[in-house]
């Protein structure tokens, strides 16, 4: 699926307008500082995530984490905008992310039952009543889905929770409470984390993560294998 720049730019606009209650001409500036050329996935086209703008914190790297869940587990601090895939070698892969805001935020267990390339959204009904200007899908691949690439799909109990891991068509949302309670990650991240996790995959959502889970004044963060 082939779009033009224009489109990139009107689509992601507007999405980013509903979605999000933010200004037109503010997302507009955002836009343009938050993007750089674009790239190709499954046939896709899409807007490149700008990590000149990305604060060094929020961008994917491997941290020393001490946890007891086992190797493969996905945890999300949702105070400090961080989700953990647990490596070997008390070690994570972290991941800056986008949360819910005040009244949407959750915390729980959850598995990964469905994950999706390049996802359709559905509008949930609760955000159609507050946002009734909004379609009522829209198609995988479009530069209005706020799912971006990919959609990791949480379910509890074999039931699906209606909350996803997935992309944003807001890279500046990273790093805040924005979301109506899904985790949003960076295009890139999105596709990362798809690859390294299966159907299957156990999920922790927590408010904060233990003291002894946070940084350490003794330990160092390890980026790419270099002590940083």
């Amino acid at each position: 699926m082939q779009v033009t720049r224009r489109e990139f730019v009107l689509g992601g606009l507007a999405a980013a307008v509903a979605v999000a209650d933010i200004d037109p001409a503010e997302a507009k500036v955002k836009s343009s500082d938050w993007f750089a050329g674009t790239k190709t996935d499954n046939g896709v086209t899409f807007k490149a995530t700008n990590f000149a703008k990305v604060a060094p914190k929020w961008r994917r790297q491997v941290v020393k984490y001490y946890s007891t869940e086992p190797i493969g587990t996905v945890v999300v601090d949702t105070r400090h905008h961080f989700l953990y895939l647990i490596n070997e070698n008390r070690t994570a892969i972290r991941y800056g992310v986008g949360v819910g805001k005040e009244g949407f935020k959750w915390y729980g267990r959850a598995t990964v039952d469905r994950k999706a390339l390049w996802p359709k959204w559905i509008p949930p009904k609760e955000m159609l009543a507050r946002h009734p200007e909004l379609p009522a899908s829209v198609e995988g691949g479009s530069p209005s889905n706020p799912l971006g690439p990919r959609a990791m799909y949480l379910h509890r109990d074999g039931a699906d929770t209606g909350y996803r891991f997935h992309g944003t068509i807001q890279p500046w949302s990273i790093g805040t409470d924005a979301s109506s309670g899904c985790i949003r990650m960076f295009n890139e991240d999105a596709i990362d984390l798809y690859q390294r996790i299966p159907i299957g995959t156990a999920v922790q959502v927590l408010q904060h993560i233990a003291d002894q889970a946070e940084r350490d004044s003794r330990l160092a963060d390890v980026v790419d294998g270099v002590p940083q």
